[in-house]
């Protein structure tokens, strides 16, 4: 048995398929919703839960999702913990409650995520269902989970959905296309700091409350107009969380950009997260994307569900859809001139495997350094670096050895680098576990930077790749000057056009680089051709 489990921000759930359909499992008192709350009593054990929420005295742990794979610690219970450790903790009580309820052991676990979930928070998920106890066979994202469960597979051929997901502390926009039996993430946006504890937040600040009493004046207000323990009314409510609200439009309208489609090309729009049913939400959604939404399944168990039928495909038990999820941002290696050598595009449908092949930039080198970058700028300094390691290879003239890189991102979105000494066959492979530890608003700050400069990125990558043209071709010049015997004049009009690119070099000036270059490149053909005459002589 493959269990299915939403490890949320505010609340976790856990189903299985029985039967042949999805069933979410509940708890002694009927409650399908687990709190994703950790309580530390002093000289006690972890709570996990409802219990946790209520425990007085004790250092209490919420919305850990929000820190997963940034890699600090947290202090609870007289010990350091990882976020992982303390999801590890959600995910076993939910574990423990699945298998009373089941009657069997539970070793298996399909475990959802935001789409927009980098490379270190996905593998930080599947190592938080490890300490748990459980073999994580597939990290989904929520998006496509949710899709599953509004039953979205079974739209007509070529259909396109959008899922706009606001849970308690993430927000995803995802678009999808169903074609045939395959279900393909078109595209991806987000804010993995973006979702209902920041209304609470505002809210509680505005008021002076604690956030949990501005949550049910937030939760009483979706369906009265007055909430009772809060002097707070709707519209007031909404005045104070538009701004936050406002957030989510652009991350709309960027997916639908990257998808190539336009709002009215889609077949669904569909609401997850508990903060949907906010009348709010619901209005900016119509507005957005031209239509009113779907809110035929229940906001919170939506993900659940369809992480249990992701669970039921693993199994056998559920058949004819197949989920192919895409990388939200480019990956790639820093090359020589620090510029940023993409290997695998953002929203390139994964798993996938991309590879190149290097080589030495000097002369009897014996090692290369390979800096993993993630981003969507031209130099590498304005990308982040996810990791870096060196690779030994046989020395070699420059431009001789021969070493290959290989990106390979699995099934639940974690990358694997593998190189290889082409001389040798000696593999090193790194699974890339290591973030830059930014804020998770940063990775749309990225790709609007990379829309912003795009022209002056450009720029600074062509003069990048002309500097390393005129650093190859200025000692081959010098070569060739020890080695020919040129009329005085000849020699004369080659070193002043080397001596104006090398000037553009230190200005720096982009068209005038490219203008000296050409003509220190024409005017060098004939001294090129005797040198390899005389090359070939020797």
């Amino acid at each position: 048995m493959i269990v299915g489990i939403d490890l949320g921000t505010t609340n976790s759930l856990i189903g299985a398929m029985d039967a042949g359909f999805p069933v979410l499992i509940a708890d002694a008192a009927g409650r399908r919703l687990t709190p994703s709350v950790v309580a530390f009593p002093e000289g006690g054990d972890p709570v996990v839960g409802w219990a946790a929420r209520e425990l007085p005295g004790a250092d209490v742990v919420t919305s850990i999702k929000r820190r997963m794979g940034s890699g600090e610690r947290l202090t609870a219970g007289g010990r350091k913990w990882l976020p992982e450790e303390i999801s590890a903790l959600i995910l076993a009580e939910l574990k423990r409650g699945a298998e009373r309820a089941l009657g069997v052991e539970v070793r298996e676990a399909v475990i959802t995520v935001p789409a927009y979930f980098n490379d270190a928070q996905r593998a930080a998920t599947k190592r938080a269902g490890e300490l748990a106890g459980l073999e994580v066979r597939r990290i989904l994202s929520e998006p496509t989970a949710a899709a599953l469960a509004y039953g979205l597979d079974k739209l007509g051929e070529r259909s396109k959905v959008a899922v706009y997901d606001l849970g308690g502390g993430t927000f995803d926009i995802s678009v999808l296309e169903l074609a045939g039996e395959v279900f393909q993430v078109l595209a991806t946006h987000g804010d993995t700091q973006l979702g209902g504890d920041d209304f609470d937040a505002a809210v509680a600040e505005r008021f002076g409350i604690s956030p949990q009493l501005a949550r049910e004046a937030r939760e009483q207000l979706t369906t009265q107009d007055e909430a009772s323990d809060v002097a707070l009314r709707l519209p007031e409510l909404e005045s104070i969380c538009r701004p936050i609200l406002e957030r989510t439009r652009g991350h709309c309208l960027r997916a639908l950009a990257d998808a190539g489609l336009a709002a009215g090309d889609l077949d669904e729009v569909v609401l997850v997260g508990g903060a949907t049913r906010m009348p709010m939400v619901r209005r900016l959604v119509a507005e957005v994307f031209g239509r009113e939404p779907n809110v035929t399944q229940h906001p919170d168990e939506a993900v659940a569900l369809g992480a249990v039928l992701q669970a039921g495909i693993l199994e056998g038990s559920v058949r004819n859809v197949t989920l192919l999820d895409v990388t939200p941002l480019s990956l790639g290696i820093e090359t020589f001139g620090g510029l940023m050598n993409v290997l695998i595009p953002r929203n390139t449908t994964i798993p996938i495997k991309k590879g190149e092949m290097f080589t030495n930039a000097v002369a009897g080198q014996a090692a290369m350094r390979i800096a993993v970058l993630q981003g969507e700028r031209e130099l590498a300094r304005d990308n982040w670096r996810l990791g870096e390691f060196d690779v030994d290879f046989t020395p070699a003239p420059k431009g001789q050895a021969r070493v290959g890189v290989q990106f390979e991102i699995d099934a639940n979105g974690i990358l694997h680098v593998l190189t290889r000494d082409v001389a040798t066959g000696r593999d090193t492979t790194i699974e890339i576990r290591s973030a830059v530890n930014v804020a998770d608003d940063a990775v749309e700050e990225m790709i609007g930077a990379s829309v912003e400069h795009a022209f002056e990125d450009m720029a600074d990558r062509q003069f990048a790749e002309a500097k390393l043209k005129a650093e190859e071709m200025l000692p081959a010049i010098d070569v060739a000057f020890e080695k020919l015997e040129l009329a005085a004049e000849d020699r004369r009009r080659i070193e002043a056009l080397v001596a104006e690119v090398r000037e553009a070099i230190a200005d720096p000036n982009l068209q005038r680089l490219k203008k000296k270059l050409g003509e220190l490149d024409d005017a060098t053909q004939e001294l090129a051709a005797l040198l390899i005459e005389s090359l070939m002589r020797e």
